[in-house]
């Protein structure tokens, strides 16, 4: 009976494992072999070259500006998630106290949702060249918007700024990102039971420690997963640095991130080896921001 138990489940899971390691293990593996050789990704024909690559790699200055970028733009999640619970919150119980309701959100919180959302209805091409057009030093909104109020002498040259780039390449990414983490954490508050907040107010709790000592434990398993994700989509960032920036990757290397720099080392210069070797680098990277941020943000997980 115990045999046929587990005979059961080996053949439930054969397919879906199957699957999986051909088309997710199975990549990671050849990317991993690759990686070792001087393929050129035009060609059948290669051979092994050892760790040459990897050396390649590790006195490549393009690559470590490239991780440096991908490190900055993990600022991204601390923002992008903030707002997120901070809309989120102020939409659902940071409202004035009703008639009706001892806990109720800003007036017009639906329309505000759909607002917050919006950004993620269009397309990050969409989006990426709106912003390309709007940072135009000549023609663009803000510069625009920066001499209608008497700022002439004020018109940076957004884009082609080593030192504003980057920078203005983040701020896009949290505007398209932040609505759709104010959806998914209204729909975490949503299940939170009134009855916790209408306690804690007759204790004499305001705003600030209703969100510190209920809202934000109980949403804590919803903040992580949206934490690892955020990162993820930040330590790749390739379709806005391809679209928006100058070069792109510039100026001088002032926007290049490894995803990208992967792509134009593959495709553009045919040297799909090393282009193997930058990706291993960056699943590394991935990992262990993977990693640090599950054992940082482990718990003791709340029930309700």
């Amino acid at each position: 009976m115990q045999h046929g138990k587990y005979r059961f489940i080996v053949g439930f899971l054969a397919l879906p494992l199957a699957i999986y390691g051909v088309f997710v293990i199975s990549p990671f593996i050849q990317a991993i072999y690759y990686s070792f050789t001087d393929w050129t990704g035009l060609s059948p024909d290669f051979k092994m070259v050892g760790f040459q690559n990897y050396q390649r790699l590790w006195d490549d200055e393009v690559f470590w500006k490239s991780v440096g970028h991908n490190v900055l733009l993990l600022v991204l999640p601390l923002v992008t998630l903030g707002l997120g619970l901070f809309f989120a919150f102020m939409l659902n119980v940071g409202g004035r106290r009703r008639k009706n309701a001892a806990i109720a959100g800003v007036r017009g919180s639906s329309v505000y949702k759909v607002v917050y959302f919006f950004p993620q209805v269009l397309s990050i091409a969409i989006v990426a060249l709106l912003f390309q057009f709007a940072y135009n030093p000549n023609s663009g909104a803000l510069n625009s918007f920066l001499k209608a109020i008497g700022l002439d002498s004020v018109q940076p040259d957004w884009l082609g700024d080593p030192q504003l780039a980057l920078w203005c390449v983040m701020a896009v990414m949290v505007w398209c990102n932040v609505g759709f983490y104010v959806v998914l954490f209204s729909a975490g508050m949503s299940s939170i039971p009134k009855d916790f907040y209408e306690a804690a107010l007759l204790d004499g709790a305001n705003r600030v420690q209703t969100f510190f000592r209920i809202t934000l434990p109980l949403l804590w398993d919803t903040v992580q997963t949206g934490w690892v994700y955020m990162g993820i989509m930040a330590l790749d960032a390739f379709a806005v640095i391809q679209i928006m920036t100058v070069g792109p990757g510039g100026p001088d290397y002032s926007t290049e991130v490894l995803a990208y720099y992967l792509y134009t080392k593959a495709f553009r210069d045919g040297q799909a080896g090393y282009a193997t070797t930058l990706g291993v680098a960056l699943l590394i990277v991935t990992m262990i921001f993977a990693g640090i941020v599950m054992k940082l943000g482990r718990r003791e997980r709340l029930e309700y």
